[in-house]
C-alpha cells in the first residue's frame, strides 16, 4: 500500500503533467483550474491543497520545465574543447526553448528575482562550470561572471525572439550568428592569455585559484578580490 505522501507526490505529478499538456495545447489561458481538475481526475480544491493557489501552480511547471531541460543538459557528451561544449549547450537551449514555446515562455518569460527552482539554479551553475574551463584554458575575454550572465541573456533573447515569430518566417541562421557573435565577444582561439596584459593574466588565474592548497581561505577570498578588479581594469583604493 502506498503512503500518503507518496500517494500525495503522485498526485502532484500526475496534475503537473496535466497542466504542462494543456500548456502546451492552448497556452496560459488553457490552464485554468477547472480544466487542469478535470484533465488530471481530481477535485479543484485538490490543486488548492498540494500547490496552494494558481501562482504555486504555474511555480511547479516551471520547475517542471527546468527539470525536464536539465536533464537534456546532463545528456550532452562533453569533450575536451570547453567552447565547442558552450556551443553544444547553446544548441540544446535554443532546441528546448523551440520545442516547448510556451513552457519556455512559462520558465523564463516571467523572472522572479530570488524565486529560482533549484534545477534553475543547477542549470545556471552547469554554465558557469563551462565558463570556468575555458577561463582555466586562458580563452576567456571576459570575468566568468560577465561570461555567463552575456551568455545566457543572448540565449535567452534569442530563444524568445524566434519564439514569437511564426514558424516559417523564424531564421535558422539566426540562432548560429547569435551563438557565434557572443563567442567572439566572450572568447578567443588563442593560447593563454586570452586577454593581452594583467587582465587576461587575472582572469587566467582567477579560474585556476581553487586547484591550489596553498592559500588559506581568508587569503584566497582577498586574492580573489584583487584578481577581480585587475580583471574589470579598476583603478584606486578599495572597491
Amino acid at each position: 500500500m502506498k503512503s500518503r505522501h507518496a500517494t500525495a507526490d503522485t498526485t502532484r505529478e500526475r496534475i503537473v503533467a496535466a497542466a504542462v499538456d494543456l500548456l502546451a495545447e492552448g497556452g496560459r489561458e488553457a490552464v485554468s483550474t477547472r480544466a487542469v481538475s478535470t484533465a488530471a481526475g481530481v477535485q479543484a480544491p485538490t490543486i488548492y491543497r498540494l500547490f496552494g493557489d494558481k501562482q504555486g501552480l504555474l511555480d511547479a511547471m516551471a520547475t517542471h520545465g527546468f527539470t525536464t531541460y536539465l536533464q537534456s543538459k546532463t545528456d550532452l557528451q562533453f569533450g575536451g574543447d570547453a567552447v565547442e561544449d558552450l556551443r553544444q549547450g547553446w544548441d540544446v537551449h535554443i532546441g528546448f526553448g523551440l520545442a516547448n514555446p510556451a513552457l519556455y515562455s512559462l520558465m523564463y518569460g516571467e523572472p522572479r528575482p530570488g524565486a529560482s527552482p533549484p534545477a534553475a539554479v543547477v542549470a545556471a551553475e552547469l554554465l558557469a562550470a563551462l565558463v570556468r574551463r575555458i577561463a582555466e584554458a586562458g580563452r576567456l575575454r571576459v570575468s566568468e561572471e560577465h561570461a555567463a550572465q552575456l551568455l545566457h541573456a543572448v540565449a535567452l533573447g534569442t530563444t524568445l525572439s524566434l519564439i514569437a515569430l511564426p514558424r516559417e518566417r523564424r531564421d535558422p541562421a539566426m540562432v548560429d550568428l547569435a551563438r557565434e557573435a557572443v563567442l567572439a565577444a566572450v572568447t578567443t582561439d588563442a593560447p593563454v592569455p586570452a586577454t593581452p596584459g594583467p587582465a587576461g593574466a587575472a582572469i587566467a588565474l582567477r579560474a585556476v585559484l581553487p586547484q591550489s592548497p596553498a592559500l588559506s581561505t581568508p587569503e584566497r577570498a582577498l586574492l580573489e578580490h584583487w584578481l577581480d578588479r585587475i580583471a574589470r581594469g579598476d583603478a584606486g583604493g578599495p572597491a
